[in-house]
């Protein structure tokens, strides 16, 4: 609990998607985040992000808002107090109180990310389209100096499928593959058993495929994990899992990665604690953004480049979606060969009082 009297205020921002986003749970042409500012009886400043993705996220909008109203009459913080259902809104929390406490703007974690003087290596992301238009993303990333690159697979049929990421090897053989089929190859497909799929897709060198199975699915992930030639990542089946309950499924599972996104697993220590029982099994990572602001991303990748307590040499990262939207919160971020860092020519200029938008100005005065 901060021992101080806090200031909470925030706002709800709607994102808006330069293109549709489509995922395998929906099309996304907007996407809600709460952005919160904590001010200190000594008038310090820190801000948080609260991001949920429509249809995945266990937030709920209304208990985020009616918890962030009771937080602004308390004028505390208690972490612990916050409902288990609501990761994100913890995470945002936890984020605000860090740059509250962290000398600098926006900075949750300093070092030489925040300072301008490291680089995060990061996948570029490839939206569901057609086949041509998948090939023509990849296409795109390459020629900007990516070299790892992750694609959701799961909405049209294999063979389809198998063309297009044939098409993306043969023209890029030397880059590193990852995708995601957010438990979509738990649906029945005529002559394409989930192994089978795995098969194939090994055979062209890919990296590793998140979530081939739904979540709840442990037994099925666990006998995949076990027989498949493509490394298997869990994304999904983190989230809601108890701390007590983790390391049972890592070792009921024994996946070879694990993908971490802090909005969906309830923040930095919530994270930090996957790694540790993930490491003590010999098990890799990496952390992904859930499509944040610039907030939420830059607090990300400092934690990633300077918080996590960790042995592991950093993979390329999932925090390539700050270009996404035509609305997102000016700052430094800035994406050049595949690279993430805080060294662009942009000031923060939202969401500070007065400089950002109508929106924010009036929603988030004293």
């Amino acid at each position: 609990m901060m021992g101080k009297y806090l200031d909470v205020q925030w706002v709800r921002y709607e994102m808006h998607f330069k293109t549709p986003a489509r995922t395998s749970r929906n099309t996304l042409t907007t996407k809600p985040s709460w952005l919160i500012r904590v001010r200190d009886d000594e008038g310090a400043l820190g801000w948080g992000e609260c991001s949920i993705i429509p249809g995945l996220s266990p937030d709920e909008p209304a208990l985020i808002e009616s918890t962030l109203n009771r937080l602004k009459i308390r004028r505390q913080i208690d972490l612990t107090s916050i409902p288990h259902q609501l990761p994100a809104l913890r995470f945002a929390l936890e984020m605000a109180v860090l740059d509250l406490k962290t000398p600098g703007v926006f900075t949750a974690y300093s070092g030489d990310f925040s300072n301008g003087n490291r680089s995060l290596e990061i996948n570029g992301l490839i939206w569901m389209d057609g086949p041509d238009g998948l090939i023509a993303q990849a296409n795109r990333l390459v020629e900007t100096g990516f070299k790892t690159l992750k694609a959701k697979v799961g909405t049209m049929p294999f063979e389809q499928e198998l063309n297009w990421i044939r098409s993306v090897r043969s023209a890029a053989p030397n880059v590193t593959l990852r995708v995601d089929a957010n438990g979509a190859f738990s649906k029945s497909e005529l002559g394409w058993s989930p192994l089978d799929k795995l098969k194939a897709l090994a055979e062209l060198g890919l990296h590793s495929i998140e979530q081939p199975l739904v979540a709840d699915d442990h037994v099925g992930l666990a006998e995949l994990c076990r027989i498949s030639p493509l490394p298997i990542a869990l994304d999904e089946s983190l989230i809601g899992v108890m701390k007590d309950q983790q390391g049972e499924l890592l070792d009921a599972v024994c996946p070879d990665y694990l993908v971490l996104k802090p909005s969906l697993l309830g923040g930095f220590s919530a994270s930090q604690y996957w790694i540790s029982e993930a490491e003590r099994r010999g098990i890799g990572w990496w952390v992904t953004s859930a499509l944040e602001t610039n907030v939420g991303l830059n607090a990300i990748a400092q934690w990633t480049a300077n918080g996590i307590q960790s042995e592991s040499k950093l993979m390329p990262q999932g925090l390539g979606t700050g270009a996404l939207f035509t609305n997102n919160i000016s700052g430094p971020l800035d994406v050049k060969n595949g690279f993430l860092s805080a060294s662009g020519n942009e000031e923060w200029e939202a969401p500070e009082l007065g400089g950002a938008s109508e929106c924010l100005e009036a929603n988030l005065s004293p």
